[in-house]
Parts: structure tokens; C-alpha cells; sequence
């Protein structure tokens, strides 16, 4: 009898110094409230909550220990929760994550955070090549404004190359926290 999908919600980088800015990222307020909602949707599934912490080199802005460095005290976290460390954009690239996973015996996951363009985009990407069913919470990940894009637009731009992703197996899935399923 094959196991059913155990899916985890994976939320990237959701640390002060990149939320708080300067300059704070897009839309804050909603960010958070998002996250927390899709960890509150998350728990009454009795899925895993993963909380991604990008590790800074020493006395750079995310050197770990720093107040930058924290993830961001908005957070609906429980003890219990996971947190992975990571130092490159791919919150799988040389870091726990796949293990650790693979001992939750998870195949799906939601993925949101910080930043939409960066550590998101490349988590998203990998996870997919991976295997995994990801489902981007559209409304549960952020940017800022870039040289070229303001932040807005970003999410929006984001949102759309996921959905349109070329990827193994199932599509990437794109939902609102009101839309999702395991």
C-alpha cells in the first residue's frame, strides 16, 4: 500500500534585517499575517513547519547571533519547529533540508518567505528538479524594490514564472493561503 503525500510548509529567510529593512520589504504588514496564517493552516493539518535561516559571514548583516540575523519576532514559531541553516539562495544547496525531509518522510511542500527573486526562487526551482509537489503561497512571499522592478511588480512576476515552470512529475502550483491543499 503506497504512503499517502505528507506535505511541510517551508518558510524562507524571515529574518529582521531582511524584513525590517532598511529598506523593509514589500508589503510587511500582509507578509506576516500571510505566513502566519498559512502556519496556522499548516498546524491544524498537522503538517511540519520548516523555518529556513540564512547564515551570514562574520560581520556581514546576517552573521549569525546578530539582531539582523533573527527570524523575524512576528513569526508564529513553536519550540518544536524546525529551523535549517543555510549560507547559499537554495535553502537545499549543503544544508540539512533534504535529510531532514526525507526522515518527515515528506514529498510536498509549501514554500513562502524572503526573497521572492533570490532564496525563494531558487528553493522553489531546486525543490521542483527534486521531486517534490511544490506549491508556492502566492500571497506569503516578498521582495523589495530592485533596480529594474519595484516590489509589487516582483511578487507578481515571480508568481507568474512558477506557474509556467517547465518541471518534472507535476507543475509548480501557485495559491493564495485561502487556496491551499495538502
Amino acid at each position: 500500500m503506497p504512503t499517502p503525500p505528507r506535505a511541510a510548509l517551508l518558510i524562507i529567510d524571515v529574518q529582521q534585517g531582511l524584513i525590517a529593512g532598511p529598506p523593509p520589504a514589500t508589503r510587511v504588514m500582509s507578509l506576516l499575517a500571510q505566513l502566519n496564517a498559512a502556519i496556522a493552516l499548516a498546524r491544524t493539518r498537522a503538517m511540519p513547519v520548516l523555518f529556513v535561516q540564512h547564515d551570514g559571514p562574520a560581520g556581514s548583516l546576517l552573521a549569525p547571533g546578530s539582531d539582523a540575523w533573527q527570524l523575524h519576532g512576528a513569526l508564529a514559531r513553536e519550540a518544536t519547529d524546525t529551523v535549517v541553516h543555510k549560507t547559499a539562495a537554495d535553502a537545499f544547496c549543503r544544508t540539512a533540508l533534504k535529510a531532514t525531509l526525507d526522515e518527515m518522510s515528506v514529498d510536498s511542500l509549501w514554500i513562502a518567505g524572503y526573497a521572492s527573486d533570490f532564496c525563494v526562487d531558487s528553493t522553489v526551482r531546486s525543490a521542483a528538479m527534486q521531486g517534490y509537489a511544490v506549491t508556492v503561497v502566492a500571497d506569503a512571499h516578498a521582495g523589495k524594490d530592485r533596480p529594474h522592478v519595484g516590489g509589487d511588480a516582483l511578487i507578481e512576476h515571480c508568481n507568474w514564472v512558477w506557474a509556467n515552470l517547465d518541471t518534472p512529475g507535476a507543475p509548480v502550483r501557485v495559491l493564495p493561503v485561502a487556496g491551499l491543499t495538502a
